[in-house]
């Protein structure tokens, strides 16, 4: 039975004659008209024979190219006359506006007295002077509710008012002046080369935080100071700013467990949250559908892969920000490889196409699903008895979901299905229980790892939560995480029925905990492998 969310991408055409979005779109992480924002959010490249001091916050020296253009006094002076004023609407707002003062409160809660320092974080060069695409740090987008490319460079600063009270101080790179070259001159910070930001009473607006200039946040560190914490290895400069006056006894900065709060404030889902969370499924089923529309023209190319994930990546851009991790394309035998990224070969009629992908959204909650497809649109019988055998693990691992469950009982539940299937198949020469030994442990050859994790902003969300909250705590209502057991059954394992080599098969889903269990939020797409085929089968025929 087809799903179909979203009006089909026309994917069977050429990749030239692929449909091209030119309307403009709002500011990612902003609600309301935002006109002003029509720019690129694409990284400025650094001058390629500059040399970078990321300590340095200074915004009078525009960041050229070897080939760009000088220009004169006359120019600049002409550049900075004659233009109309564009401020943003009075009522644009991030969208998680009222949700992060609360979020702000919890944090601060458990420092009294102290200083609370959440970089943004720093671009990063790709290749001499061009830079990745940036992506805020997770804690400071779910504190600010501050998602763009935009943010690079900024810091978010709890400062102590009082033993019990904090006060939110966003430290911004503020909207480029017409009255000096950087709007028109700056490759990395420039209006004109990367778009607009905002003012910092509009960002003071949007966000409900008290901004300030960010060349003026290091003069925090002078004179006397509070405890100071930081989350350290996000940006390489503020880093050094605080490394610079830790020899100062009024300048000590305490042992870190701000990432630990941080993480673990964030395993529970509210209400919002897992309405972006089911955003990303729905707009992720999109895109295997899609895919399986695609699948005949990715059979007639050499790199059938990369077709594959450039349909998905497509849906992923136009829906949400982009995909939420490198998208794995992996035909035949390199579904046994878990992390597959390369995408490089050709799609094989018979072979299987295991699909783990995920959109996110422009507030960076990412869905992360797994399908693994007939490419033929029909199991062969030895493919739909690992697909089988893998879907029984998951129906497991999913009956164990619960309030109160340890987290890791939902993973035990699969992989004793899995070592049991093994046991029957002849593959496993002891038993189940003796496989499944912590001395033991010889079915992991053939699934290799864990069976899901925590889902949210981050892909493996929360991951620096201390092991008894997670991955060693008990499953909460509103939590959101990935069941996904897999078997990866190698080309060149001797121990395989040569029928079984180069199979390999996950089935991976997102589930939010209920009061009473656990609700399948990727119930759109089918998991048996009679489903599978008839909602090929449809989409194909369509």
């Amino acid at each position: 039975m087809s799903h179909v969310l979203r009006k089909p991408l026309d994917v069977h055409s050429s990749p030239r004659q692929l449909p091209v979005v030119v309307k403009p779109l709002p500011h990612p992480g902003i609600t309301g008209p935002v006109e002003a924002f029509t720019g690129p959010r694409t990284a400025v490249p650094l001058q390629s024979h500059e040399e970078y001091r990321p300590v340095s916050r200074t915004f009078t020296s525009s960041r050229t190219s070897s080939h760009d253009l000088p220009s004169s006094p006359a120019l600049n002076a002409f550049m900075s006359t004659a233009w109309t004023p564009t401020p943003l609407p009075a009522d644009a707002r991030v969208p998680s506006h009222d949700l992060t003062p609360a979020r702000r409160a919890r944090v601060a809660a458990r420092f009294p007295g102290e200083r609370l320092i959440i970089p943004a974080g720093a671009l990063a060069v790709r290749s001499n002077d061009t830079d990745h695409r940036f992506r805020p740090h997770t804690a400071y987008a779910w504190l600010t509710g501050l998602t763009g490319e935009e943010q690079a460079g900024h810091v978010l600063v709890l400062e102590p008012d009082g033993d019990a009270r904090h006060e939110a101080v966003l430290h911004l790179r503020p909207r480029s002046p017409r009255t000096g070259e950087e709007f028109y001159r700056d490759r990395r910070y420039g209006e004109f080369w990367v778009g607009r930001r905002p003012e910092l009473e509009e960002a003071a607006r949007m966000t409900g935080i008290r901004c300030a200039s960010l060349d003026a946040w290091e003069k925090l560190l002078t004179g006397p100071q509070p405890p100071t914490r930081v989350l350290d290895g996000v940006d390489p400069a503020v880093d050094e700013a605080l490394r610079g006056r830790r020899a100062s006894p009024a300048a000590r900065r305490v042992p870190a467990q701000l990432a630990s709060v941080l993480s673990e404030l964030r395993l529970v889902k509210d209400p919002w949250e897992q309405s972006e969370l089911q955003r990303a499924v729905d707009a992720t089923t999109a895109g295997f559908e899609d895919v399986v529309r695609a699948l005949p023209r990715a059979l007639e190319h050499a790199r059938g892969e990369r077709w594959v994930e450039g349909v998905f990546n497509l849906r992923a851009r136009l829906e949400g920000n982009g995909p939420g991790y490198h998208t794995i394309a992996a035909g035949g035998a390199n579904a046994c490889v878990l992390h597959w990224i390369r995408n490089d070969a050709s799609l094989e009629n018979g072979q299987l196409l295991l699909l783990d992908a995920g959109v996110e959204m422009d507030s960076l909650y990412t869905a992360d699903i797994t399908r693994t497809l007939p490419v033929s649109g029909r199991f062969t019988p030895v493919q739909r008895g690992v697909y089988d055998l893998v879907l029984a693990a998951q129906d497991a691992g999913m009956a164990a979901l619960r309030p109160g469950a340890r987290f890791r009982d939902f993973h035990l539940a699969a992989m004793r299905v899995l070592a049991e299937g093994l046991h029957e198949w002849g593959v496993l020469r002891m038993s189940a229980d003796e496989a499944l030994a912590s001395d033991n442990g010889f079915y992991r050859r053939y699934t290799l790892c864990g069976s899901g994790h925590m889902l949210g902003m981050d892909l493996h969300d929360c991951a620096e939560s201390r092991r008894e909250a997670y991955p060693d705590g008990l499953l909460e209502e509103g939590q959101v995480l990935t069941v996904e057991p897999g078997l990866y059954l190698q080309p060149d394992d001797e121990t395989l029925p040569r029928a079984l080599r180069g199979i390999g098969v996950r089935i991976e889903d997102d589930l939010v905990i209920t009061a009473d269990g656990a609700r399948l939020m990727s119930s759109a797409l089918p998991r048996t492998a009679d489903g599978v085929e008839e909602w090929m089968a449809s989409l194909l025929d369509a």
